[in-house]
């Protein structure tokens, strides 16, 4: 099935010019700095926060720790415990936004005592959407992603142009009524999720769960970009990026995208192995990423990709920019 002696295309790993960024953002403007990267096929998740704490389990307490976030989202419970680790290692926590901070990013930005944006960089909105497993499936064959807002608004447009008829028994032709249970359930733990993680440095509780009903159910669409004018508005504590800084975040970040670029090899119409970097994470000395390393096989039949062969694994980059080594390890 699969060609297994054609030679695989790796991604390059860009340990010695990261770190010399680091570097020189911490010696010159005297920070702490933890990068926290996400590539477009990339995502918040559980094992990133065990990743986080292999890199800080050894700090001392810090006066600040300032972490550098780019991600289009993902497990709003893992920002929460992520910020709940940082939390426990320094006395304040500073969230540097050169570009984007969506979704599952935003709620973890909310746990910094100020976000810090350059002209480039946008939060978003935080509502709710999901892939259940009994969500709709699309033209190949993929559940597809069910949103609250969009439930809420056809519900809305139902309602507002018919008079008395329940709309529930012809939109579970097309969504299960465990879909909107989920999505229902799902909605209450974002704004919990907002709520506590504003808790951390807001003691006005009014205030924070203001916060947190504007970032679940004020704006039209999931990905509107809350620029630092409108994140200023809404009362959260923003400040412009050094600008110095924020051109090093943007070099740092141009590299780990040449990290995270497609790494397909094809072995036929049918099969190809897929070797791509999406998660990066990373500190003065080390570097933690996530690569994926499976074959991918497309079955006519059920019209769909399965994965064959998985060696996905997290690898750790421990040394200095003369002298470094790299190996896979298992997360506690």
């Amino acid at each position: 099935m699969v060609n297994s002696k054609k030679k695989i295309i790796k991604p390059p790993v860009l340990f010695p010019e990261t770190q010399t960024i680091i570097k020189k953002i911490q010696s010159s403007k005297k920070i702490k700095i933890l990068s926290y990267w996400n590539s477009v096929r990339g995502s918040i998740c559980q094992n990133d926060v065990n990743s986080i704490y292999e890199i800080i389990k050894d700090w001392s307490i810090q006066d600040a720790i300032y972490l550098f976030i780019k991600s289009d989202g993902g497990d709003g419970k893992a920002s929460l415990r992520i910020v709940n680790l940082l939390r426990e290692h320094t006395k304040k926590l500073f969230v540097l936004v050169p570009g984007e901070c969506s979704s599952a990013a935003t709620i973890m930005a909310l746990g910094a005592d100020e976000i810090h944006m350059g002209p480039l960089a946008f939060l978003s909105a935080v509502d709710t959407s999901l892939t259940h497993d009994l969500s709709p499936i699309d033209k190949d064959n993929d559940r597809v992603s069910v949103s609250q807002d969009e439930l809420t608004r056809v519900l809305k447009l139902w309602k507002n142009s018919t008079k008395n008829e329940n709309p529930y028994p012809s939109l579970y032709t097309y969504v299960h009524p465990l879909v909107f249970g989920a999505l229902d359930r799902a909605s209450s733990l974002s704004i919990k999720l907002c709520t506590n993680i504003l808790s951390y440095h807001m003691n006005d509780k009014r205030k924070a769960a203001e916060i947190s009903k504007k970032l679940n159910s004020d704006y039209p669409s999931h990905n509107y970009p809350i620029l630092f004018k409108e994140a200023k508005q809404i009362g959260l504590a923003v400040k412009p990026l050094d600008k110095d800084i924020h051109d090093y975040l943007l070099d740092l970040g141009s590299l780990y995208s040449k990290m995270a670029q497609k790494a397909v090899t094809d072995y036929d119409e049918n099969n190809y192995h897929d070797n791509e970097i999406r998660n990066i994470i990373e500190a003065e000395g080390i570097q933690i990423y996530y690569q994926v390393d499976k074959d991918w096989h497309y079955r006519n039949d059920e019209r769909r990709y399965i994965s064959l062969n998985d060696n996905s694994s997290w690898y750790r980059v421990k040394g200095t920019t003369q002298k470094f080594q790299s190996d896979a390890f298992e997360l506690r």
